[in-house]
This record gives structure tokens, C-alpha cells and sequence, in this order.
């Protein structure tokens, strides 16, 4: 690829329609949250919505997504059955890990989503791993392991860009930086300019992007991608983002500025992405009003199916606990 290289009419299509589906489950999961009908911690996703869905389109279905408990938009973008996928969020046995993980464990290896971990900075060290197994099976995979910028600052995030860049792994590490871990700014809790300056000191390609631009997120990580898939060694994407909602439901946001958290909503990559596909030609405004229309009436289908399914039975405690040996 090009440096100039620009996704096609069909590609930024399918940009917008993982981004509104993930702004779609984003609204809805609060919803049913304040409605009691989900009883789980929250970790909303809104505002970063534009950088799974511009990797995702660069990735085959056989590529792998490592994510964290803020990982709706990933996971969605790595296309888990939309049924499944809100049954897990309810606790159902319809749910991908038969209700049993929830929110902040949500797996899904038929769609490539093989991790979501609920601690910090854990899925670096596991993305290596998947990406050491690509490697030595030859399967040509590429594993993408999405962390906010907190997770930077601790050892598992150096330990792995080390390994990663030594061997050489297919993998891409994408911090996802909204610019706030948990309630601590950037500034105040991170020493370098920015994440992708880390890079450097591990030999390793290092880019920082703007994670609200669909067309640069897509341009960053498809070069990331084509990189760690030919065999030239990991990628570090500073992708910039913001988040709307705090760090976690019923985070008031009080530690964040008014102007800074009122110019973030101004700039809200969502209406500005659709804006720029009508100006540009891409799309009428009616056929994008029929693309969120399709993702509504999709994602209401998965809340039907979410609550008329079952909770697990109770004997499921006992399974999937240990291996089970199978009779010869």
C-alpha cells in the first residue's frame, strides 16, 4: 500500500456501519442497564467507535482481536453474532460463554475474539502469545491487542513490546487513548509526549494517529497490518480518542474540564464521518439513515433473543472448570 492509498466507497460504507452499530449497542446496553433488566458494571465505549471499525475492515476473518472490559466496539467490530453476543451481556445461557463470563469476558474464537481480560494491561503478554503461535504455524494471521493508555505504564505493556519487536511477531498493539486512565489525564500520570515515542526504545515502528479520522485510522492500521503480516515485526498505533461517557456508567466526568469535554462532544466523530460521506459523494443521507435503520432493527432482534433466553442452570458451575479427560 501506498502512502497516498485512500479505502474505497465500500470500505468507508462498511466503517459507518460498524460504527453505528457500536453506537447503537452503546445506547441501548445503558438503557437496559438503568431499566434493571442488565445487572453488571458499565464501561461505555462511546466516542472511540471510529478505531475498531477502521482496523476491523483491514483484518480477515481468520485474524485474531485481543481486547479489555471497554471492548464493545472491539468486539462488535470483530463481528460476534449479534445474539449471542447480548445474551453474554445479560447473563444467559444463550450467551457466548453460556452466561457465564458477562460483560467483561465476552469470547467468541469463531469470530476471532479470542480474549476480553478485566485487568489492565493483561492482554499484551497474550496477544504475543496468539501472534508466537501465527508465527510458528506459518497461518499468516495477525493478532490487533486493543488497551487504553493507562496500561502503558505498567510492566506487561514493555515487557511485551520487547518480545514482540525481538522475535518479530505479527501483531499490532493499538492504545486507544482517550487521554484519561481512569480519572488520572495523561499529563499527569504519563512522562513521555506520547505513547508512540515508547516505541523507539524497543526498535519498533511507532505512529500516532488520530483515532477520530476514519480515513487516517484505516490508512495507519492497514499499513500495520500489511507490515506484521509479511513478516516485518510489530506495530505500535497511538490512535487519539476521547471518551463521552466516563470511565465507567455513573462516572459524572467532574475530573475533566468543560471546555475540554464540550469541544470532544463538538468534534464527535460519528456525525462528522457522516457529514463528510454526503459531502463527499459516498453516500446519500437516506442511505445512510437506512444503514442505521438496519443496525437498530438488528440489534432489537438480539435484545428480544438476549431476554426470552434462559439463565444457566445451576449445574453449569461445575463445568468448564476443568478439562473433563474423554474415555478412550
Amino acid at each position: 500500500m501506498s502512502e497516498n492509498e485512500s479505502p474505497s466507497r465500500a470500505i468507508l460504507l462498511e466503517i459507518y456501519r460498524i460504527a453505528t452499530l457500536i453506537k447503537r449497542a452503546d445506547d441501548r446496553f445503558i438503557e437496559l442497564i438503568k431499566a434493571g433488566q442488565i445487572a453488571s458494571p458499565y464501561y461505555s465505549p462511546r466516542g472511540q467507535e471510529l478505531i475498531p471499525a477502521a482496523i476491523s475492515v483491514n483484518l480477515r476473518p481468520t485474524d485474531v482481536v485481543v481486547t479489555t472490559y471497554r471492548g464493545i466496539h472491539d468486539q462488535l467490530a470483530k463481528g460476534i453474532p449479534l445474539e449471542p453476543f447480548v445474551a453474554e451481556f445479560m447473563g444467559k445461557a444463550g450467551g457466548t460463554c453460556k452466561g457465564k463470563g458477562g460483560p467483561m469476558h465476552i469470547t467468541h474464537v469463531a469470530s476471532g475474539l479470542p480474549v476480553t481480560t478485566g485487568v489492565v494491561g493483561s492482554g499484551l503478554p497474550i496477544a504475543n502469545g496468539l501472534a508466537w503461535a501465527a508465527q510458528l504455524k506459518k497461518s499468516g494471521q495477525v493478532t490487533v491487542c486493543n488497551f487504553g493508555d493507562g496500561a502503558t505504564n505498567i510492566g506487561a505493556f514493555h515487557e511485551a513490546l520487547n518480545l514482540a519487536s525481538l522475535w518479530k511477531l505479527p501483531v499490532v498493539f493499538v492504545c486507544q487513548n482517550n487521554g484519561y486512565a481512569e480519572h488520572t489525564k495523561f499529563e499527569l500520570g504519563t512522562s513521555s509526549r506520547t505513547i508512540a515515542d515508547r516505541a523507539v526504545a524497543y526498535g519498533m515502528n511507532g505512529v500516532e494517529v488520530d483515532g477520530n479520522d476514519a480515513v487516517a485510522m484505516w490508512s495507519a492500521a492497514k499499513l500495520a497490518i500489511d507490515r506484521a503480516r509479511s513478516g516485518a515485526g510489530p506495530t505500535l498505533l497511538d490512535a487519539k480518542t476521547f471518551r463521552f461517557r466516563g470511565h465507567l456508567l455513573g462516572d459524572d466526568s467532574h475530573y475533566i474540564g468543560k471546555d475540554e469535554m464540550a469541544q470532544a462532544v463538538a468534534a464527535d466523530p460519528l456525525p462528522r464521518l457522516r457529514a463528510w460521506l454526503v459531502a463527499q459523494g459516498h453516500a446519500s443521507d437516506a442511505a445512510l439513515t437506512d444503514i442505521e435503520r438496519t443496525n437498530e432493527e438488528a440489534f432489537e432482534r438480539a435484545v428480544r433473543f438476549a431476554l426470552d433466553s434462559p439463565f444457566p442452570d445451576p449445574s453449569e458451575l461445575e463445568r468448564d472448570v476443568v478439562a473433563v479427560e474423554k474415555a478412550a
